[in-house]
């Protein structure tokens, strides 16, 4: 157990709060059992009509601080937590989440071993409300991969990460421009990844709640523009500039099967030239042989060619519409084979 001392607490632990009196006690439970003690728990009610203030309330650990403020929104009660913190670490926890016990000891003995790493993140596995499943977020661990996944999609789960909070300093604070977030975690660490490497420890060391409502996404939700927009950001920055912003916005539309936003003016050549040139513009950056990302290259550009083929020949159909295709298709498979044994019996 860890001493804790009069100066600054090593981590500061913030946890945003909007109606989540369901499971917040047991959010705060998990965070003040954890093996290391030498953490300070911000928490910012951020406007709850619930009961989560008086549960908040009800806790006398001296390593609590407990905020309201009126409703303002998941990023700018982030950046709140992040200007009242003292820590040298911000460790994120959610509302309904669960922290294993081990999880900021393991956590900030990394960061201290890795002192060019600015953020690193856990594994998780995934409660659906009260029920386990056998469900995992087991992303990619190392940094060229998760530089590489960070082009097209999120690796982290948000409230497994731990940032050092210098990194704040270097790449500013959560985006709360309603242009671009939701995703604000993803907008974050694609900027985090462009100054810092980036990690993910390879063991479960929180578990992920999964309920029909979240503090960011509800009410009107464009996230795939938001998601689509950041994409074409980080395919700009990998490739210097290269392609055009037509190229780059049909990449990442038939990347997430956006069809309708394909132009159907760049080629798959170039699409595929896009990628390459991306990953390989990271393991320079990285100083990584591009031996160890080529799998992961190939398999993105697999998915590539797959949806450019839907979005040019049957996009038009929508999505019932292919899985209606694919339905008509397998059964005439089956009365091609059925009427081919006959032959041969006969």
């Amino acid at each position: 157990m860890d001493v804790i001392s009069n100066s600054a607490p090593m981590i500061s632990v913030v946890l945003p709060v909007y109606n989540g009196a369901s499971y917040l006690r047991e959010s705060i439970d998990c965070i003040l059992v954890q093996s290391y003690s030498n953490f300070e728990l911000l928490i910012i009610d951020d406007g709850s009509t619930d009961d989560s203030a008086s549960i908040v309330s009800s806790f006398t650990d001296p390593r609590i601080r407990f905020y309201s403020q009126e409703n303002k929104g998941l990023a700018a009660t982030l950046n709140r937590g992040i200007a009242l913190a003292k820590g040298a670490y911000i460790a994120r926890q959610d509302q309904d989440d669960i922290s294993l016990p081990d999880r900021l000891s393991k956590q900030v003995a990394f960061m201290e071993t890795h002192p060019d790493c600015g953020m690193a993140g856990t594994w998780a596995s995934i409660l659906e409300e009260q029920k386990p499943t056998k469900r995992l977020h087991r992303h990619d661990a190392d940094n060229l991969s998760l530089q590489f996944d960070l082009l097209f999609d999120n690796p982290f789960v948000h409230s497994s990460l731990m940032i050092r909070k210098t990194v704040f300093d270097e790449v500013g604070v959560y985006c709360t421009n309603p242009d671009r977030q939701p995703p604000e975690d993803y907008e974050m660490w694609s900027r985090v990844a462009r100054k810092f490497r980036v990690a993910n420890i390879p063991e479960v060391l929180h578990i992920y709640r999964e309920v029909p409502q979240s503090m960011s996404r509800s009410g009107n939700n464009p996230f795939l523009q938001h998601l689509l927009k950041i994409n074409v950001e980080n395919l700009m920055w990998a490739t210097g500039g290269r392609y055009s912003d037509q190229s780059l916005r049909d990449l990442a539309a038939l990347i997430h099967g956006a069809y309708p936003q394909f132009s159907r003016k760049t080629s798959l050549g170039e699409l595929i030239s896009i990628v390459h040139d991306a990953a390989i513009a990271l393991c320079d950056h990285a100083g990584t042989p591009y031996r160890e990302i080529q799998e992961k290259v190939q398999y993105r550009v697999n998915n590539l060619r797959y949806h450019y083929y839907q979005a040019r020949h049957l996009g038009f159909l929508g999505e019932s519409g292919r899985r209606a295709l694919a339905h008509i298709m397998r059964a005439g498979r089956k009365l091609v084979e059925k009427q081919w044994r006959l032959r041969v019996i006969r």
